[in-house]
């Protein structure tokens, strides 16, 4: 790319990015016209050859560039929210089981643990790994993993029968016999 060419692109951003930014603003939140809009220029930039060299010219082109940009963010997002509406519906449905207790008080006897306990009850009993591999994971050694386990899940079982709620199952996943 040549400096005429830079010249040309810069000068046509310049000129352009009030009204840019205003077109990008109407048609989505500040972030999303934030993101849009730089969007547009690494476009502009990448396709400077293409710029025409009148400043009516180029500020028509540019405003191509914009809503092509806008058109693909309001494709994305349609893709996105098809995906997250899919996903209510098989939770909702029962298909898909849920990984984390959403009883308010577990979480909380959970939060009282250390950080590192949080970690190992999280990775055993809700994404379903076992102790050795939990220990992978954390890069950690096997027996610190199994005795912490331990230690946490008594911590808990405490807490849960002092608060009268239902103890928690144990878990095959946790002894590695599956």
């Amino acid at each position: 790319m040549g400096a005429p060419e830079l010249g040309l692109v810069q000068a046509a951003i310049e000129a352009n990015t009030p009204s840019l930014l205003a077109y990008f603003a109407r048609r989505a939140s500040s972030e999303d016209a934030a993101d849009m809009f730089g969007d547009a220029l690494l476009v502009a930039w990448r396709r400077a050859a293409d710029l025409p060299a009148d400043a009516g010219e180029a500020r028509m082109w540019l405003f191509g560039v914009a809503r092509r940009v806008a058109a693909d963010h309001r494709r994305s997002q349609r893709r996105r929210s098809a995906l997250q509406d899919k996903l209510v519906a098989e939770l909702d449905a029962g298909k898909a089981a849920p990984t984390e207790p959403t009883d308010d008080q577990a979480r909380a006897a959970i939060a009282r643990l250390r950080s590192l306990d949080q970690e190992i009850i999280r990775l055993v009993y809700w994404d379903g790994f076992t102790l050795a591999e939990t220990a992978r994971l954390l890069d950690r050694p096997e027996g610190t993993i199994r005795s912490r386990h331990h230690r946490a899940r008594q911590q808990l079982r405490a807490h849960l029968e002092r608060n009268g709620l239902p103890r928690a199952p144990d878990s095959a996943r946790a002894t590695g016999t599956h």
